[in-house]
This record gives C-alpha cells, structure tokens and sequence, in this order.
C-alpha cells in the first residue's frame, strides 16, 4: 500500500503501510511521497507533519533490487528526501524500531527524531557496493559529523537506540515500546508556536547547518516577524501571563 497522507488541521501525518515487510519502500513510493510533501508544503495552516509506519518497524529502507533504478534522475530515493528535508513544516519522525539503509536518511532529514528503546539503525551500502547519493553523505556529515558518518557508511556499524541518542541521530529517546505520546508532545509544544518565526527559523537553520545560509533571505523573516501581530500578540501574552494565540500574520 502506498504512503498515506492526513491532514487535520495544523498537523499533518504521513504513514508508511507495508509492516509484512517492515516498511520496504518501492519505486511507487517515491513520487507519493514527494507528493503529498508538496501537498502539506501548499497547506499553509500545517505547521507539523509527523512521519511514522505500521508495525515493528519504521523503515527497512529501499528495495534492494531496485537500488540501481532509484538512483536515476526524476527517481532517485534523493529527491524524494531532499523533498522531505525542505519540508516547509516543522518535521518529526517516529522511530518505533528498526531504520535501515536509504530510510535512516529519510528520517535524518526530519528536524526530530522521536524513537524508543527499540530502535537501532545500520547503513549497509558499503556492503552492497552502493554508493550513497551526495545529499545523503552532506547531511549525515553536517547533522552527526565526519567521524560518525565514517563509523555509519564504511563500517555499516550498527547502533542501538541509546547510541543513535548519544550521536544525535535521536532527538528524543522514549522508554517503552511506542513513542506514540511523546511525539504528540512534541507536536503540542510546535504547533503552539509562532508560524512566521518556527517556520522562518527552521528553514534557514537547515541551510546555515549546509553552510547555504542566505543573509539576505534571513534578514527579510527577521523584518517580517518585528511587523507581524503574532509578536505583538506574544509579547502580550507574555505580561499577561497567558498562553498566545498566533494568526500567523
């Protein structure tokens, strides 16, 4: 079944459904999914999309023999992650076991990462004389460093979820076997934020972290969030000792 996308109001889900086979990814899914990314991308009240699976695992990654395929231009398993990773939403992926392969990526292009003490992740590309794409290389390099991405693509070094957490590969390590409610939380705690400013700010953190920073771009959302009502309204709230109530204007 391919990737399922819902969207109820400020919170969008993406679903992996294929949990027979530990969420393999197909050639199918890569379109759907840069779809419906592009879908919450022309939702302007989203402000949070959740990626998550059915069953054991989040991702086994892509279909082995269709590895070669996926690297061609309009198909290529990057596309469809860089797609993820400039994502104008605030994003989280929730890790309830086993990331593999090409799927460590894609939830690696999230801005979290919620997983339980279930999780573990290896990379085996080196293994299976598959060279990884450059956007791939370029963001385990710039969000978990050169040493670890060594450790990670010429090792294929397997780590389980209190080293995936103490690397960074996690943002968030939930004890138990589902990270169902802390990854509600979290999206309580980003969906009663200011649009203007979570939304500006994760976009340019994510270029300043691949050394894309635009100054020019960054100082127009600074401008934008001075003038906006959502600060007035913020600061407001903040004598009044009230939660906010932002427009996103």
């Amino acid at each position: 079944m391919l990737p399922l996308l819902h969207i109820d109001g400020a919170v969008a889900t993406i679903t992996l459904r294929r949990p027979r086979v530990a969420n393999k990814l197909t050639p199918e899914d890569l379109p759907e999914l840069i779809r419906h990314v592009a879908t919450v991308n022309q939702t302007p009240g989203v402000l949070v999309l959740v990626l998550q699976s059915e069953g054991k695992h989040f991702c086994s990654g892509y279909d082995i023999g269709q590895v070669a395929q996926s690297q061609n231009k309009g198909s290529a398993f990057g596309e469809m992650v860089d797609a993820l990773e400039n994502c104008r939403a605030v994003t989280i992926a929730a890790i309830q076991g086993g990331v593999y392969g090409g799927a460590t990526d894609m939830a690696l292009a999230c801005d979290f990462r919620v997983g339980t003490s279930a999780a573990e992740m290896f990379i085996p590309a080196a293994r299976l004389g598959l060279h990884f794409y450059q956007s791939g290389l370029e963001r385990y390099v710039s969000r978990l460093g050169l040493d670890m991405a060594k450790r990670l693509f010429l090792c294929a070094e397997k780590l389980d979820a209190r080293a995936m957490h103490a690397c960074g590969y996690l943002t968030h390590l939930v004890e138990g076997p589902d990270p169902a409610e802390a990854v509600r939380a979290l999206v309580q705690t980003l969906a009663a934020m200011a649009p203007i400013a979570l939304l500006g700010m994760k976009k340019h953190l994510n270029q300043i972290a691949r050394g894309r920073a635009d100054a020019e771009s960054i100082a127009r959302e600074v401008q934008r969030s001075a003038a906006s009502q959502d600060l007035r309204e913020g600061s407001l709230a903040w004598q009044e000792k009230r939660a906010p109530v932002f427009q996103g204007r």
